[in-house]
């Protein structure tokens, strides 16, 4: 499966992280699963892949809303990530878009805006070997309003020095998307696990 992009000559890619460039989601949700599970609160894989771009603690928090839960947000953040770092030793890139990260690489800059913090990031892109190909990382801890506001693709801009409207975008989840849009950016859409899934079959 290839990815189709846009139109355009772009000065800069700005890639999101998890489920784009690294094919962390399944992991995540193991993680998120076996966190959940100790506080009896379930989630639902599709709901799971329905809230792609959503920090951690938005997570817990909404979830403590839709259960009637009191999980704590730190410590189940904390544990949670954790978890997932065990898994690191089995995570892969993403093949269709580590394709244009070698095709582009040395000719224009790359960036990473993620919804995650900053060392989830770096541990990410260091399990795949990729983490020197990026100038800079926007990690969740450098802008207030998470996606589908535009703040963390603006970031990522301006550390790169690249106008918006000539960044393209990589991004797995719809509100990555819409941040894009709202951030006057061209986007490529990333399908998730599991419609790459529901493609083979």
């Amino acid at each position: 499966m290839k990815l189709k992009l846009p139109d355009g000559n772009f000065a800069a890619y700005l890639f999101d992280c998890d489920g784009t460039v690294v094919d962390s989601m399944p992991l995540h949700y193991i993680a998120w699963k076996t966190a959940l599970a100790e506080w009896d609160c379930p989630f639902p894989e599709d709901l799971f892949y329905s809230w792609g771009g959503k920090t951690v603690p938005d997570i817990i928090s909404t979830l403590n809303t839709m259960h009637g839960l009191n999980m704590p947000i730190e410590s189940l953040g904390v544990r949670k990530e954790n978890l997932y770092f065990d898994l690191l030793p089995t995570l892969k890139a993403v093949p269709e878009v580590l394709v244009h990260i070698e095709t582009q690489q040395g000719r224009i800059p790359f960036g990473i805006v993620s919804g995650s913090h900053r060392d989830s990031v770096i541990r990410s892109l260091t399990a795949v070997h990729l983490l020197d190909r990026f100038q800079t990382i926007v990690g969740a801890e450098d802008y207030e309003r998470s996606k589908p506001a535009p703040d963390a693709f603006l970031i990522g801009a301006a550390r790169l020095g690249v106008k918006p409207e000539s960044c393209l975008v990589f991004e797995d989840t719809d509100l990555g998307i819409q941040a894009a849009t709202a951030a006057g950016m061209a986007s490529v859409r990333v399908p998730s696990p599991m419609e790459r899934r529901s493609i083979v079959r």
